[in-house]
């Protein structure tokens, strides 16, 4: 216990990296960044690592299984899935996959400027408090704001034995962290937060939460009024260089009882997905064998499913 302590403490401490920004891709491309590799040093935690680059706590344990996320071995090589397909929307404002419990944002590009996309790693709804899915907006933008737990939230915790003010203060104890963007649906905000180990997992209710640096870089630069489209995409392909490349994050949770009952609905949204990337595509030929490891090994990295020259890769559309 206290050198897992020590390691968070460390783990606040450390050096943050900046926003993970990518040029945007040619329409017809979707696949940014690169999946990268690093050698834990002593003392360091999963969650430290992530941190530095841009990545959650559900990011760093699927793309590292077996792995000890608190205490892993120094020495040992982890993964940097720094690697990610774009949503399937317009690529402007701000978009987020609670799939994947990733924000993208498209900022304009100015004085002819290269256009960019920038992409952070949040924390989304739980399952009894899902993230609204739609299109909304950004609305006002709060610093330092004080926080005002819902009524439902607090008879939740008192449920709990807990009992939460009718305010928190801004301040080290505020939840919602130095900065909050509300969007126009009552109630919903993208902020901060005071316990950053917690990124990248469903644990809000259902608000958006980002680690204290990210938030702050965005704060200051979206504008109130813009968009923000909110989707729920577990599977996502994309074209790079001819390659066809599949990503697969697991699904939410009520999505994975619709599963359930269901077994065709597990792989049939995905193999939707691939036969859509392949239109217009005929003279590729999709690998099935690397299709199901995808889907069933859901480490969230984009891998290749195809190669040119093969023929037949229509054919998935019509199976």
């Amino acid at each position: 216990m206290q050198k897992f302590m020590v390691s968070l403490v460390l783990g606040w401490f450390a050096q943050l990296a900046s926003a993970a920004t990518y040029p945007l891709p040619p329409e017809g491309e979707s696949l940014i960044g690169e999946i990268r590799y690093v050698e834990v040093q002593e003392g360091e935690t999963l969650l430290d690592i992530g941190r530095r680059n841009g990545l959650g706590y559900l990011e760093m344990h699927r793309a590292n299984p077996g792995i000890d996320m608190w205490v892993p071995e120094p020495g040992t090589i982890v993964t940097l899935p720094t690697m990610h397909i774009l949503p399937d929307v317009p690529r402007q404002g701000l978009v987020l996959n609670v799939a994947e419990m990733r924000l993208y944002y498209f900022p304009k590009p100015s004085n002819g400027d290269e256009a960019v996309v920038e992409t952070y790693p949040v924390s989304v709804g739980q399952m009894d408090w899902s993230t609204p899915l739609g299109e909304t907006q950004v609305t006002l933008k709060l610093e330092n704001p004080a926080w005002y737990p819902p009524a439902s939230v607090r008879q939740v915790a008192a449920e709990r034995g807990e009992e939460l003010p009718r305010v928190v203060p801004p301040g080290p104890n505020n939840p919602i962290g130095a900065y909050a963007m509300r969007l126009d649906i009552p109630g919903y905000f993208i902020h901060g937060t005071n316990e950053p180990w917690r990124v990248g997992m469903r644990v809000t209710h259902g608000c958006i939460r980002m680690y204290p640096e990210d938030i702050e870089q965005l704060f200051y630069r979206v504008p109130v009024g813009t968009s923000v489209r909110i989707v729920n995409e577990p599977f996502k392909a994309a074209w790079r260089e001819g390659t066809l490349y599949l990503q697969a994050h697991r699904p939410l949770e009520e999505d994975r009882q619709a599963i359930a009952r269901d077994a065709r609905h597990a792989y049939m949204p995905a193999l939707d997905v691939v036969a859509n990337a392949l239109t217009g595509n005929g003279d590729h030929r999709v690998d099935y064998y690397r299709i199901r490891y995808v889907l069933e090994q859901k480490l969230g990295i984009p891998m290749p499913i195809s190669r040119a020259g093969m023929g037949e890769g229509a054919q998935l559309a019509q199976q």
